[in-house]
């Protein structure tokens, strides 16, 4: 609701419009967005993918009531699934297995419908017969209303609810009834984490910390495939990217392969960045590229854009500074075949600029003509600082352009806490260039980070005026 209301705001006070005629977007622009990353002056806010495996939930209090483990597990730190053990009592019908598939079909709203809990069980009194266990919020008082009833009068079966003492064990419960039951009451005991591979990443509060071991080992329990579980334990290093982080439960083999965009990476999780909720915003760069197209990536990571751009007939130039990504890099490269189709490089993002990027566009921007097809775009995923790198830009080049239209194209990363972001980061590139980007920029918000931080893309063609250093006549 916080999004959506964040959303409604920025088209109410016209935070969407163009810095040339400063008039608001007319209702098209919706029709637009999909195009966000190509047409300057447009901004566009999309929907953002939420990653938690184990989200809030709503409940209805009776259920907490009748499934929540037993009182006394509250306050443990280890955890001892014996002591989650608890019976309660179920209405149930008596039936002859043969008419039990039936049924289950006829009284469908009616049956228990709790995943991990099964719904028919033996009886141990007959073994024809089978026990149905009905759902005791649809029978609270152990008696069926008339439609039930004319329908087990139709198949034979007598109406007659009886009680059932069933017990509930660990495995009954869901992660989050567990947490519940265990953390202190009235404090916030869901924990949203990221699937990297087989490693669950979480970001615990200080309250869940004494908790942390317990909780590590429920969501290994509870969600087939993780085997390990970490929790960060400091803000990322803007050096390398990358965050120290403490194995909560499980293996320690933080070597991982993840898979996205139908391309597959490996990489050690704690000595290189990797985020799953960017995939949607790897992707629509990799849409924007054409095959010939030369993608320069600043901060290339472990090549989560060089990569498809390869795939993709691009020419690739990637960088990191942290000598672990560059070494991934390498390494997916060759995993996925393109390692003929990337040009590596190990140094500091302004150097990469000044050196290789200077280099090759020195070379290859006078051959190109006019009616030039290829373009070249400039990558810079460094959240926290790239958008303080575009200074670099202010007269790379010496000469003349000889083409308007081969430009490059950057796309900077940026995060802000404004109440306007996209007038802040614009404000901000504008200040580091030494020029307006009024009317020849789109600003693209990726993803909200925090409740008050939002990570955005701006996009420009770096100016004429700007990239070259004119002689003096």
């Amino acid at each position: 609701l916080w999004r959506l209301g964040y959303s409604a705001r920025l088209l109410k006070t016209n935070h969407f419009r163009t810095a040339a005629s400063n008039t608001s977007f007319p209702p098209a622009w919706m029709l637009l967005a999909p195009y966000s990353g190509r047409i300057p002056g447009l901004f566009a806010v999309v929907k953002k993918n939420s990653f938690f495996t184990m989200p809030e939930t709503v409940e209805d209090k009776a259920d907490l009531e009748l499934y929540s483990p037993h009182p006394e597990v509250r306050g443990m730190t280890l955890l001892d699934r014996e002591a989650f053990k608890r019976t309660i009592v179920v209405p149930v019908l008596k039936v002859k297995k043969e008419t039990v598939n039936i049924l289950l079909k006829s009284l469908k709203h009616t049956v228990l419908q709790r995943p991990g809990l099964k719904r028919v069980v033996e009886d141990p009194e007959d073994e024809d017969s089978r026990v149905v266990i009905l759902d005791p919020h649809k029978v609270p008082t152990f008696s069926l209303g008339e439609k039930e009833q004319e329908v087990l009068k139709q198949l034979n079966v007598c109406p007659e609810v009886s009680k059932y003492n069933l017990e509930l064990t660990y495995e009954s419960f869901k992660s989050e009834e567990i947490l519940r039951a265990v953390l202190p009451e009235g404090q916030e005991v869901t924990s949203g984490f990221s699937r990297v591979g087989h490693i669950a990443h979480l970001n615990l509060r200080d309250h869940q910390l004494p908790y942390r071991h317990l909780i590590g080992q429920v969501i290994i329990d509870k969600n087939p495939g993780v085997t390990c579980v970490v929790n960060k334990t400091s803000v990322i290093d803007s050096t390398y990217r990358n965050f120290q982080m403490e194995v909560l439960a499980g293996e320690s083999n933080l070597v991982t392969k993840v898979k996205e965009n139908n391309i597959v990476y490996e990489l050690d999780f704690s000595k290189v960045y990797w985020n799953p909720r960017l995939s949607t915003e790897h992707g629509r760069i990799i849409e924007l590229l054409k095959p010939g197209d030369v993608l320069f990536d600043v901060f290339a990571g472990i090549g989560p854009f060089a990569i498809p751009a390869a795939k993709k007939k691009c020419h690739v130039f990637a960088n990191d500074l942290n000598p672990e990504s560059y070494n991934w890099l390498l390494h997916n490269s060759k995993l996925n075949k393109v390692e003929n189709k990337i040009k590596a490089f190990n140094m500091d993002g302004r150097d990469f600029l000044l050196g290789p990027v200077r280099e090759e566009l020195s070379k290859k921007l006078p051959l190109l003509k006019e009616e030039q097809e290829n373009s070249f775009h400039i990558v810079m995923n460094l959240p926290a600082l790239a958008v303080e790198f575009l200074d670099v830009f202010r007269h790379l080049l010496a000469g003349e352009p000889c083409s308007t239209a081969a430009l490059p194209t950057v796309h900077c990363y940026g995060f802000s806490k404004h109440d306007d972001p996209a007038k802040d980061i614009q404000e901000r590139a504008e200040a580091s260039l030494g020029t307006s980007l009024g009317g020849r920029c789109s600003i693209y918000l990726v993803r909200n980070v925090a409740p008050n931080k939002e990570m955005l893309c701006i996009t420009f063609q770096v100016p004429a005026d700007v990239l070259y250093k004119r002689p003096c006549p």
